[in-house]
């Protein structure tokens, strides 16, 4: 899909977002005051203020017309995955839903598929609507 920005935040009033705790405002809200507290505290960082716009543009990845992806598939905090799922994770309860909180390869151990002391750069992170986003801004 090729949209312009606009086109794309005003998709958000499609999304909800189970974990967000502003439930009762719409994600476009969400954008825009976040965008508005950056260009207040950085008013000559544009760049900064465009970040701050499109930052959870990639929830759209809820919707049936980009994949319809299940709500831990997509939002929430990156977190380490081949292991526990950790309950300092934001809205930890969400994990329920996902295949791997119950796999015994990941959850036999505290440390799961890694052993310890392996080093952060070989821990395999969690994917969401932050790298989507990444991705299609790199492009």
């Amino acid at each position: 899909v090729e949209m312009r920005i606009w086109e794309c935040c005003e998709l958000l009033n499609e999304v909800v977002d189970d974990s967000d705790p502003d439930l009762d405002e719409p994600q476009i809200e969400h954008l825009l005051q976040t965008a508005e507290a950056i260009r207040k505290d950085y008013p000559d960082e544009d760049w900064l203020h465009l970040t701050a716009l499109i930052h959870d543009l990639g929830k759209v990845l809820l919707l049936p017309s980009f994949g319809g992806l299940p709500q831990w598939a997509v939002v929430g905090d990156t977190h380490p995955v081949g292991c526990p799922f950790d309950g300092s994770i934001v809205h930890y309860k969400y994990f329920k839903d996902n295949p791997d909180y119950k796999n015994p390869k990941y959850s036999n151990s505290k440390y799961g598929i890694y052993a310890h002391g392996i080093g952060l750069e070989n821990v395999l992170m969690s994917w969401g609507h932050d790298d989507y986003m990444y991705l299609v801004a790199k492009e």
